[in-house]
């Protein structure tokens, strides 16, 4: 599990700002369930999703979405793996591939992420943000998420990262708008 704890460049739990907002969402009793609840709710309420509102900036760095406010799925799970890590809730990176434009074929990675309670092992939560038509819950062991993969072609892959892919940070390191951000989408 010590690698779904880890700090990295991009996970950057230990950034002073993360910390102290993951001690705020920390459970009064201490309980990891309502701390990686309140995590989640957390970001997925309080941080805006990009491609919902075009804002920039590209954020990819967790204490980078933090501090924006704003970030794309992959960004908000970055952010959200840095805070449930910053109280030592094992946290990785799960994704689907999903149909973005039927009449090109074309077709893109949407991230989450995948969260280990000691009750329930490791489950998916994607904190990508409510609007209509899109209601993402935490309710373990059930998984409520944005998507359920449908069309042809989609699907869910079944993978637990520790780091997020490459591709994806290579995108979100690269593009400097949201436009550009959405023509680029990665795809697997």
């Amino acid at each position: 599990m010590q690698a779904y704890l880890q700090h990295t460049p991009i996970i950057d739990w230990q950034h002073p700002d993360i910390v102290a907002l993951a001690a705020d969402l920390k459970c009064p009793s201490g309980a990891k369930f309502g701390t990686a609840r309140n995590s989640f709710e957390f970001v997925r309420d309080e941080i805006r999703h990009s491609g919902d509102i075009a804002l920039n900036p590209v954020t990819c760095r967790a204490s980078d979405v933090l501090s924006a406010g704003t970030g794309f799925c992959f960004a908000k799970s970055h952010l959200l793996a840095a805070l449930l890590r910053a109280n030592d809730i094992p946290a990785g990176f799960s994704y689907q591939r999903l149909l973005l434009d039927k009449a090109s074929a074309r077709f893109c990675l949407h991230g989450l992420n995948s969260v280990y309670l000691e009750r329930y092992g490791w489950f998916r939560v994607d904190a990508r943000g409510n609007k209509p038509g899109i209601t993402a819950e935490f309710i373990p062991p059930e998984e409520r998420l944005a998507y359920t993969p449908s069309a042809e072609g989609e699907r869910d892959l079944p993978e637990v990262y520790a780091d997020p892919l490459p591709q994806v940070i290579q995108l979100l390191q690269s593009q400097h708008s949201c436009a550009a951000v959405t023509e680029n989408l990665p795809d697997v």
